[in-house]
C-alpha cells in the first residue's frame, strides 16, 4: 500500500468513525420575529420554541429584527440559505408591505415561501381604564369635539387600516400614533399616553384581564367568551365589517418542498400539544387554522390585494 492510499484509507476510516457523532449534532434554527419583543408574534415564537427544539432536533434561536413595517426582518429571512435553518413568523401587516413602501426590501410574494398560517383572532379597540370611553359610540362622540388618538403596531397593520376605515364610516377624525410593534403601543395605552389602542385580542387580553385596559369593541363576527361585554363591530353600528389578525410562518425562497413539508409537520405537531393549543385558544383567543403551504399561499395573495387597496385608497405610507 502506497503512502497516498494509506492516507486516503485513514481519512475514510476517520470520517466513518465521526459520522455518527455528526449525525447526532444539533443544528441551529433561527426564527426571525420582525417586530420588538412583547407583541403577539414574539409570544407565538417563544411558545413554539421548546416543542420545535425537540421535533426538529435543533437549537431554536428567536431573533427580534424590527423596522420598516416588518420588512427588515423579512428581508433578512429572504436572503438566508434555503436549508430549513431560517424561518420567519409574522402577522397580517406583512401583506401590506408592497403597498406601504415605495422601494420594499423584498418581494413578499416571491422572496419567501409560505409554510403555515397558524390561526386568526379579532382585532380589539381598547382604552386605559383611566379613560372615560365605555363604548365606541363614546369614542365617536368625543372625536367630534376633541382629538382622539389611537396606537397600533405600525402603519399598515390591520389594526391601523381597520381604524382608518372605521373613522371614515363614522365620519370623525381619529389620530394615528404608529409604534414599532404592539408591545410599545400597549405600554403607552396602559399609561394613557394615547386614548385608544387597536391590536389583536392576543396582545390585549392579558392587560384587559389584569384590569389595566377596557375593551371598547371587538372586530370579529361574534362576541368572545372571555370578553363577553365587548360588542362586535356589527353591534356597534358597523355591519359587515370585520378585521382579524392572522399569524404565519415563512421560509426563504427556494426552500425544497420536502423541507417545507417537514417544517409544516413539526409546527403542526407543536401546535397540537395540549398545553400549546390551550395557550393559543385561551390566552391568545386564536382560532386555529393550520393552513398547509398551498392554502396559505392562496390566502396570502388575496390579503396582499385586499389590504393593498385599502392602503392605496387612503394614501397610507409606511415608515
Amino acid at each position: 500500500m502506497t503512502l497516498t492510499r494509506r492516507a486516503t484509507t485513514a481519512g475514510l476510516l476517520s470520517f466513518a468513525a465521526a459520522a455518527p457523532a455528526l449525525a447526532q449534532a444539533k443544528r441551529t434554527v433561527t426564527i426571525v420575529v420582525p417586530f420588538p419583543p412583547g407583541g403577539s408574534v414574539d409570544a407565538l415564537a417563544r411558545l413554539m420554541q421548546e416543542g420545535l427544539q425537540e421535533r426538529l432536533n435543533a437549537n431554536i434561536i428567536i431573533e427580534n429584527k424590527a423596522g420598516a413595517n416588518g420588512s427588515l426582518g423579512a428581508a433578512q429571512v429572504a436572503r438566508a440559505a434555503p436549508d430549513g435553518n431560517t424561518l420567519m413568523v409574522t402577522f397580517d401587516s406583512h401583506s401590506t408591505i408592497p403597498a406601504l413602501i415605495d422601494k420594499p426590501l423584498l418581494n413578499v410574494e416571491t422572496d419567501l415561501v409560505p409554510v403555515m398560517m397558524v390561526g386568526k383572532a379579532p382585532y380589539i379597540v381598547a382604552t386605559s381604564v383611566k379613560k372615560p370611553y365605555k363604548t365606541f359610540a363614546d369614542v365617536i362622540a368625543a372625536a367630534k369635539t376633541t382629538p382622539v388618538s389611537y396606537g397600533t403596531s405600525g402603519p399598515g397593520s390591520s389594526g391601523h387600516l381597520a381604524m382608518v376605515m372605521l373613522a371614515r364610516k363614522a365620519g370623525v377624525p381619529l389620530d394615528h400614533v404608529p409604534y414599532k410593534g404592539a408591545g410599545p403601543a400597549l405600554n403607552d395605552a396602559i399609561g394613557g399616553h394615547v386614548e385608544l389602542i387597536c391590536a389583536s385580542v392576543a396582545a390585549l387580553l392579558p392587560q384587559i384581564a389584569a384590569g389595566n385596559l377596557r375593551a371598547v369593541m371587538q372586530m370579529g363576527p361574534t362576541r368572545l367568551k372571555d370578553l363577553p361585554d365587548a360588542p362586535t363591530t356589527a353591534e356597534s353600528g358597523f355591519p359587515d365589517f370585520l378585521a382579524q389578525a392572522w399569524w404565519g410562518f415563512f421560509a426563504p425562497k427556494g426552500t425544497p418542498a420536502p423541507i417545507v413539508d417537514a417544517t409544516y409537520a413539526a409546527l403542526r405537531d407543536v401546535i397540537m400539544l395540549p398545553q400549546v393549543t390551550k395557550r393559543l385558544q385561551e390566552a391568545q383567543q386564536m382560532t386555529l387554522i393550520m393552513d398547509k403551504p398551498d392554502a396559505f399561499a392562496t390566502f396570502f395573495a388575496r390579503e396582499v390585494v385586499d389590504w393593498g387597496k385599502v392602503v392605496r385608497d387612503n394614501n397610507i405610507k409606511g415608515e
